[in-house]
């Protein structure tokens, strides 16, 4: 496997905030806010969009970890992006630092860790997974 996935490499998301995302919707708390996990799927897709192109064929990553603060409120109609940059490489695990932000302030930061997967014998496991349940 030949990977050109170097340290620095940045990758940015955004949403806005809408009723698909909010506390209220994903259950998280009771208000329309951008949800702490809407946050962190965002930051999540910056990330993977950091490494994305540089992942040979056949190959994606998968979320193993985060660590996360979300520290402000973000109303309804107002644009969050996310901002990862890649800081460590350890063979198949990626390590990056994201910070998200809405139009007035940080908003959240974090700690996220990916690693790169095969994607055919990923889904593979995945379905063993689900057939051994039936049984």
């Amino acid at each position: 496997m030949e990977m050109t996935i170097k340290l620095g490499l940045r990758g940015n998301a955004q949403v806005i905030v809408d009723a698909g995302n909010t506390a209220k919707h994903h259950g998280s708390g009771r208000l329309d806010v951008f949800a702490t996990p809407a946050m962190v799927a965002l930051m999540e897709q910056a990330a993977l969009l950091a490494v994305e192109e540089f992942l040979p064929e056949g190959y994606d990553t998968v979320g193993i970890k985060i660590q996360t603060t979300h520290i402000a409120a973000t109303p309804m109609e107002m644009t969050v992006r996310a901002e990862a940059e890649l800081t460590q490489i350890e063979g198949k695990k990626l390590t990056f630092v994201i910070k998200a932000y809405d139009e007035k302030e940080m908003i959240g930061e974090a700690l996220h860790e990916r690693v790169i997967i095969p994607v055919d014998r990923f889904l593979q496991r995945v379905e063993d997974k689900r057939i051994s349940e039936k049984k």
